[in-house]
C-alpha cells in the first residue's frame, strides 16, 4: 500500500469525527450486476495457511491466523477497500455529531445470516454488548471502551453515544473484532469458537483441526455478483517447501506466503506468479520487562545494542527493511530514531556496568509453526550468548505460546513475533506504558500521550503525541524492533482477485475469479 494510501485512512477518520464525510452508499468492489447474470465458478480455491486459528470466535482472540479465516464468515459495519479506505459495508451510511460523542449508523437492508436469521440493529447492539463483557475480558475490548450506550431506535439505525471523541473507533469498527454477530444465538450461548455464524461471503462447512477449513459461497450475499468461486479449502500446511509444491503441481491454487528460500524454486515457472511488497508487520524480540534482569532498563537497552537487526532480516525473513521504533514505515505516524544502534562489546561493557545479575538463564519462547521466527530466535539467542547471556530456546505451539506469553501469566523471558498493521495506530499502541501489554512495560509519559492522542481528531497533535510515546519505547526498549519483512504472495496463473487488508494481513476471498 502506498504511503498516500495510508495517510488516507487517517484522514478520513477524522473527517468522519468532524461529521463532515457522508460515505458511499456502496461499498468499493462491489456490483450492481444481477446475481443471475454473473459468471460464478463451480471451482474451490485451494489455499495454503502456515497454522490453525486457536478460535473462530472474532471477539475471544488478537491471532491473525484467526482473523485471516473469518474474514470470509463475518462482516463489520465498515472495511478497508483495496487501497486501504473505509467504506461501508453492513452499514450503508452514517453521520457523526459535531462533538464527536453520538455516531448514527443506517443499516443495510435484506441482509441475512448463514441461519436465516435477518440481520438487524439489535444484533448490532448485541455484538457491541457482548465485546464489552467484563467477564469475556475479549483481548479487544479496550478499542471499544468510549462507546457509553448502543441505541436502536429501528430495525437498520443503531446509535453509538461515547463518552468521548474516539478517533481509532471506526478503524476498531472495521477490524476483525468488530465482526458482527447474530443477537439470538449470543443469547442461546451459541459456540461461535468452533461454529461461526455471520453475514459473511463464505460459511464454514467444516474445520479439521491442523489440517484444514472448508468454506462455501453463501448464494445469499448481499454484495450483488459476489464471492465469484464456489468456495474456499483452507488448507494448513505449516512447512513452506510442501505449500510450494503443492503449487508446482496443481493441488494448490494460492499461498498466505512463500519462504524466500524458495523463490528459486518457482520464480522462472510460467504457471505461478508472485507478488512482493513490504509488509506492515513489526518484527520484534520482545522483553518481560516484570522478570529480574529485564526489569532493568540499561539491560535491555544492552540487549539491543547486541543484535545486528539487518543479519536477522535478511537471514530469518529473506529480506526487509530495519527499523527502531513501534510502527511501520508505511503508517502517517511512523518516526525515525537512532537509540541503542548494534554494538556488541559497548552491549557487553553495558551489561557489566549495570551491575545486575544476569547469572540465570533467559528463557525465549517462539511458536514453532513460524519457520522465520525461529530461525529469528536462533539468532538472537547466539547473539546474545556472545555479550555473556545464557539463553534457552523453547518452542511451543501456537495456542500455548497465546495462552502463556501474551496472555495467562506471561511465562516467559523473551519471545520473537511480529506485530501485524493496524488501521489506527491506536491499535497497535493502546496499553503500552501501562503495564497491562504481556511485555509488562510501565511508562506514564508514554501511557498517557497513547491515551491522549486516542481523543484527539487533530492530525498533527495526534503524530505529536504518539511521537512521545514511540521516542520512550525506542528508549527504553520492552522490545527490540528489528524491522519489517519483505512479504512473498504466490498463486496459480489462472487465479485472480486475491486481496490482502496490507494492515490488517486479513484475506478477502470475495474477488477470487479462475480463467476460463
Amino acid at each position: 500500500m502506498s504511503r498516500s494510501a495510508i495517510v488516507s485512512i487517517v484522514f478520513l477518520t477524522v473527517l468522519l469525527i468532524a461529521g463532515a464525510l457522508t460515505p458511499p452508499a456502496i461499498a468499493a468492489g462491489g456490483s450492481s450486476e444481477p446475481r443471475s447474470e454473473r459468471s460464478e465458478s463451480d471451482r474451490v480455491l485451494q489455499f495454503a495457511l502456515s497454522g490453525d486459528p486457536d478460535t473462530l470466535d472474532p471477539h475471544a482472540t488478537s491471532g491473525t491466523l484467526t482473523f485471516q479465516t473469518i474474514r470470509s464468515v463475518y462482516d463489520t459495519l465498515v472495511e478497508p477497500d483495496a487501497d486501504g479506505v473505509l467504506v461501508p459495508a453492513l452499514a450503508e451510511s452514517w453521520e457523526i455529531s459535531d462533538d464527536g460523542l453520538t455516531w448514527t449508523f443506517h443499516l443495510r437492508h435484506g441482509v441475512a445470516f448463514h441461519n436465516g436469521e435477518p440481520f438487524t440493529s439489535r444484533d448490532v447492539r448485541a455484538t457491541l454488548e457482548r465485546v464489552l463483557e467484563p467477564e469475556r475480558a475479549s483481548p479487544n475490548a479496550a478499542e471499544f471502551d468510549d462507546m457509553t450506550t448502543v441505541l436502536t431506535p429501528d430495525d437498520y439505525t443503531v446509535v453509538f453515544e461515547l463518552s468521548q471523541p474516539s478517533a481509532p473507533l471506526m478503524s476498531a469498527l472495521a477490524s476483525g473484532w468488530g465482526a458482527i454477530l447474530p443477537a439470538s444465538l449470543i443469547e442461546s450461548g451459541h459456540d461461535f469458537a468452533t461454529e461461526p455464524v455471520g453475514t459473511g461471503p463464505f460459511r464454514l462447512v467444516e474445520w479439521v483441526h491442523d489440517n484444514r477449513i472448508v468454506l462455501e459461497r453463501n448464494d445469499d450475499y448481499w454484495m450483488p455478483g459476489y464471492p465469484r468461486i464456489a468456495g474456499v479449502a483452507i488448507n494448513i500446511i505449516p512447512e513452506g517447501s510442501v505449500m510450494v509444491q503443492g503449487l508446482v503441481t496443481g493441488d494448490l491454487d494460492a499461498v498466505e506466503a512463500i519462504n524466500p528460500n524458495q523463490l528459486p524454486l518457482i520464480e522462472s515457472n510460467p504457471d505461478i506468479t508472485i507478488q512482493t511488497d513490504l509488509s506492515a508487520i513489526v518484527l520484534v524480540l520482545a522483553m518481560n520487562t516484570r522478570r529480574p534482569g529485564l526489569d532493568n532498563v540499561a539491560v535491555r537497552q544492552a540487549i539491543a545494542q547486541a543484535i545486528d537487526k539487518q543479519a536477522v532480516v535478511d537471514i530469518a525473513y529473506g529480506g526487509g527493511e530495519t527499523i527502531n521504533t513501534f510502527m511501520d514505515y508505511a503508517n502517517p505516524y511512523y518516526v525515525e530514531f537512532d537509540y541503542n544502534p548494534h554494538d556488541p562489546a559497548a552491549a557487553r561493557q553495558a551489561l557489566i556496568d549495570s551491575g545486575v545479575d544476569l547469572s540465570r538463564t533467559l528463557v525465549m519462547k517462539v511458536p514453532e509453526i513460524y519457520e522465520p521466527h525461529v530461525k529469528a530466535a536462533e539468532m538472537y539467542q547466539e547473539m546474545l550468548e556472545a555479550i555473556g547471556l545464557d539463553v534457552e530456546l523453547q518452542l511451543v505451539d501456537w495456542s500455548t505460546w497465546i495462552d502463556t506469553v501474551y496472555g495467562g501469566d506471561h511465562d516467559f523471558d523473551l519471545t520473537v513475533i511480529g506485530h501485524t498493521g493496524k488501521l489506527d495506530p491506536s491499535g497497535r499502541l493502546t496499553g503500552y506504558g501501562t503495564g497491562e501489554m504481556y511485555v509488562g512495560w510501565r511508562n506514564q509519559v508514554a501511557a498517557d500521550a497513547i491515551a491522549r492522542a486516542a481523543t484527539v481528531v487533530d492530525m498533527a497533535e495526534r503524530r505529536r503525541l504518539y511521537s512521545i510515546a514511540l521516542e520512550q519505547m525506542s528508549i527504553e526498549v520492552p522490545f527490540v524492533y528489528t524491522g519489517s519483512f519483505f512479504r512473498y504472495r504466490a498463486a496459480r496463473s489462472d487465479v485472480h482477485g486475491i486481496r490482502q487488508d496490507t494492515q490488517l494481513d486479513t484475506f478477502d476471498f470475495r474477488y477470487v475469479e479462475f480463467d476460463d
